[in-house]
């Protein structure tokens, strides 16, 4: 029975009982403990829960607690108002009724000393319940909120990566495809790398973030393949700090700025270039740059899906404390740089 009762029932039972044990108390300590007394405590709490009730009910059913804070507070002051004016009126007839001498009862100055009473105890029930629900209201709101962001987010992320995947494999098959018929071998040895590219991307979906060690091995396979198609044109360096090889980052960011050094840096220079891949920690930061030899002709900061992709995944991950830009370093060099904080 007792576990059926709701947070408001026991609240009521709660409330109301610690009313009358106060009184039953002060009454016990001033030897002011009585009969007519008793009745009187039964009186308030049995018409106070009857009347607190019924104001319950109309909070409920036109929605008060929903409106603005302005109105919500108007309609509890009359209210409160209304109800202490009957609760009065109902426990005043009540001691008219049980006292012996209905002639020497006055009944205005008793209903009047009752009413002040009762506007205080109903108040004061009126601001824990908006309280209650305030607050409940507050933190379920923002729970709910917390919920749908985090949805949101997971959603733009596997929409991003869906993206990307796509992308990155037609890259790595146009590569393979030259090698089909001019060297077989060396196409098996590109399928295994390109095997073994599909095969951590497909991990990487599982996760929002990689560990530094893991991207790279996708980079080295993928620059792999590159270099069948770019030859002599395509050099690699790393400038890579082992304490960085566990840090975490967004899956797949690092294959995507380097693909953009190739598409928009090697493919365009005659005598191709270098690829510079580094990964360093300064300030508390993870800082991750890839330079390239080329330069920047169009505004690349707000277009291309990669480079796009990249500020999302970081501002979704890492909100504000990321960064990403991307700038010429000088007449002959273009330099990407990523800074995030560590986890």
């Amino acid at each position: 029975m007792f576990k059926r009762l709701s947070k408001y029932w026991w609240c009521q039972i709660l409330g109301w009982g610690a009313y009358a044990f106060l009184y039953f108390f002060f009454g016990y300590f001033f030897d002011f403990l009585g009969t007519s007394m008793l009745i009187h405590v039964l009186e308030v709490v049995v018409l106070g829960i009857l009347i607190t009730h019924a104001f319950r009910a109309i909070i409920v059913k036109f929605k008060w607690i929903e409106k603005p804070f302005e109105n919500v507070a108007i309609y509890f002051f009359f209210g409160i108002l209304v109800c202490a004016a009957l609760d009065s009126f109902l426990l005043t007839c009540l001691a008219w009724l049980i006292n012996p001498s209905h002639l020497e009862f006055d009944f205005n100055n008793y209903w009047l000393k009752v009413i002040f009473q009762q506007t205080v105890f109903l108040a004061l029930w009126a601001v824990i319940y908006f309280m209650w629900h305030y607050v409940e209201e507050s933190r379920n709101s923002q729970l709910g909120q917390l919920k749908l962001e985090a949805t949101v987010r997971t959603l733009e992320l596997k929409t991003i990566k869906s993206q990307l995947n796509p992308h990155f494999i037609f890259n790595a098959l146009n590569s393979i495809r030259a090698l089909v018929d001019e060297n077989p071998r060396r196409a098996r040895t590109a399928i295994t790398e390109l095997s073994n590219i599909l095969r951590n991307s497909m991990q990487a979906d599982k996760a929002e973030t990689v560990s530094m060690e893991n991207e790279l091995s996708i980079v080295k396979d993928y620059l792999a393949l590159e270099n069948i198609r770019f030859e002599e044109r395509l050099k690699v360096q790393y400038d890579i700090d082992p304490e960085t090889l566990e840090l975490p980052i967004p899956p797949l960011m690092l294959q995507t700025l380097v693909e953009n050094a190739i598409k928009h840096g090697i493919s365009r220079e005659v005598n191709g270039g270098l690829i510079l891949i580094g990964s360093h920690v300064h300030d508390m930061q993870h800082e991750i740059t890839i330079r390239n030899t080329g330069q920047i002709i169009e505004n690349l900061n707000g277009n291309g899906f990669g480079l796009a992709s990249t500020r999302q995944r970081l501002g979704l991950l890492f909100g504000k404390r990321a960064s990403f830009e991307i700038y010429n370093l000088d007449k002959a060099t273009v330099e990407a740089k990523v800074l995030m904080p560590l986890l």
